[in-house]
């Protein structure tokens, strides 16, 4: 049996009842007795807390740490105002994606740094990745002794600020050091939900302690992993290793506006990122892009699934990246990468069991966004 790593909130969830199953290489709560859909439910109407510590996180120190990182991420990071994070991707030779991340640029206890937080399963591989910046002399510094909770929903500002109040302050991509009970939190104003919330990194010791006091505000009640992929899958957000991977570049993952003007073709730091042959003429110009599909009837269309132009014969055009049930749309929904010319509102036809269901083309996200800008 596979032997799994632990966060520091496993008795916790033990003692709340509930089902974990093996991700990434961590003992993960999957779901609590309120069930997925229940689960899902709340986050939209009140708040939710995930247990996020699977993530990586990691500080990068050093003089022109932001330039430096700009060798591996297509993204704007010297224009990165400090207390502000933004959205980048690690890029490969071939123009594919290795992983998205967070990068906030904080100021706070050691000095100017940057603060990033990882995808779980490709942790170990961003860092030998990051650890290229070393001869630049950036100093690469995992982070092992903190935990990552994400409180996310329209209840999500009111349970935070009873307990820190300079969280009410803060808008969307915000990132601040606040103080709880002598304890340094890391917080930003972000997550994967598509709702309003923030994530915060705790030290480790005191990460249950915080949990059970977040638990405790009126309208909070604890989350796992299969409501937080259906809240990210109606927020239209892609997942890694499911709608991008090292074969699907920016573009075709619907990613390119995380590669601000600056980095572009003509801008002041042009390319110097893994790829930018690739990435840079294909920004806006990509044949194959992410889509919605909203499928016909109520049976959901999952990752594999194969596409095609015709109810019968006809060609093949994708497959389904990410899909399930949404419970805010009381439908199914899901992802593909497609060919762009394919416009919204066109029919394709899902392969489901020996026959072909009919799926409408649609703008993502299935649901709109509540983030506080």
């Amino acid at each position: 049996m596979e032997d799994l790593r632990r966060t520091p909130l496993h008795d916790l969830h033990a003692s709340l009842g509930a089902k974990m199953v093996p991700f990434a290489g961590w003992d993960m709560p999957v779901q609590y007795p309120m069930g997925v859909l229940n689960e899902h439910l709340h986050t939209r109407a009140a708040a939710g807390l995930f247990d996020v510590s699977h993530m990586g996180q990691v500080i990068l120190r050093g003089e022109n740490a932001a330039r430096a990182l700009e060798t591996l991420v297509p993204a704007d990071i010297e224009g990165l105002s400090p207390g502000r994070q933004r959205y980048g991707l690690f890029t490969n030779e071939q123009g594919g994606i290795l992983d998205d991340l967070m990068i906030a640029s904080k100021t706070g206890a050691g000095g100017d740094h940057l603060f990033l937080v990882v995808n779980a399963a490709c942790a170990d591989q961003d860092i030998e990745h990051l650890r290229k910046l070393e001869a630049l002399g950036i100093s690469v510094e995992p982070v092992t002794d903190r935990a990552l909770l994400a409180l996310q929903g329209p209840g999500a500002e009111t349970a935070l600020a009873a307990l820190v109040p300079g969280g009410a302050g803060m808008r969307f991509m915000d990132v601040a050091d606040l103080d709880w009970e002598g304890t340094t939190l890391w917080v930003s104003r972000s997550g994967y939900t598509g709702e309003d919330g923030f994530e915060i990194s705790v030290p480790a010791a005191r990460a249950e302690d915080l949990a059970r006091a977040l638990l405790a505000q009126d309208g909070v009640a604890p989350i796992g992993l299969g409501a937080r992929d259906s809240l990210r899958l109606e927020a239209g957000l892609p997942l890694y290793g499911h709608d991008m991977s090292a074969d699907v570049t920016p573009a075709q993952a619907g990613l390119g506006w995380s590669i601000q003007k600056v980095r572009r073709t003509g801008g002041a730091r042009e390319g110097g990122f893994p790829g930018a042959d690739r990435i840079l003429p294909e920004l806006g110009a990509a044949t194959r892009t992410r889509r919605g599909l909203r499928p016909t009837g109520r049976a959901p269309i999952r990752e594999g699934v194969a596409l095609f132009d015709a109810a019968e014969g006809g060609n093949e055009i994708g497959t389904v990246t990410s899909g399930g049930f949404g419970p805010s749309l009381g439908g199914p929904m899901a992802m593909a990468i497609i060919p762009a010319e394919i416009p919204d509102g066109a029919t394709v036809h899902a392969e489901l069991r020996g026959r072909r269901i009919p799926v409408t083309v649609v703008p993502t996200p299935f649901v709109k966004p509540t983030y506080k800008r």
